[in-house]
């Protein structure tokens, strides 16, 4: 498991990308391939609860991708509100993902939050 040099990169594109939290299953936020070559560093994590009941959101880092390894919370459980956006990592707290890890989120009810990322595609 390798990251690019920081200081040598030829690429960084930025993105940003969403998901549903469907189920009460931990869901897949974000992968990095192994042996992609490259390193995710995430900027901002929002969780957004369109629902009219308040929901817990656990979000937690991953040693492999798809949600493998061990996971490490980043947040645990806590009460997002109806009809609001919690952010959960900004400019002032930022993560990489190295090749091989994964982010991921789990709700405790269905269909009630959405979450976005917008991240750092460096290689």
């Amino acid at each position: 498991m390798t990251a690019p040099n920081l200081i040598a990169v030829t690429t960084i594109n930025g993105k940003t990308s969403g998901v549903s939290l469907t189920t009460t299953a931990t869901t897949v936020v974000l992968n990095n391939a192994p042996a992609s070559g490259k390193c995710l560093k995430i900027n901002t994590l929002n969780v957004a609860n369109i629902s009219t009941t308040a929901t817990n959101v656990t979000v937690s880092w991953y040693t492999n991708t798809g949600l493998g390894g061990t996971g490490f919370a980043i947040a645990g459980n806590i009460s997002v509100p109806a009809g609001s956006t919690l952010n959960i990592v900004d400019k002032s707290s930022q993560y990489y993902l190295e090749e091989n890890t994964s982010l991921g989120a789990t709700a405790s009810v269905a269909n009630t939050l959405v979450v976005t990322t917008s991240y750092e595609d460096i290689s």
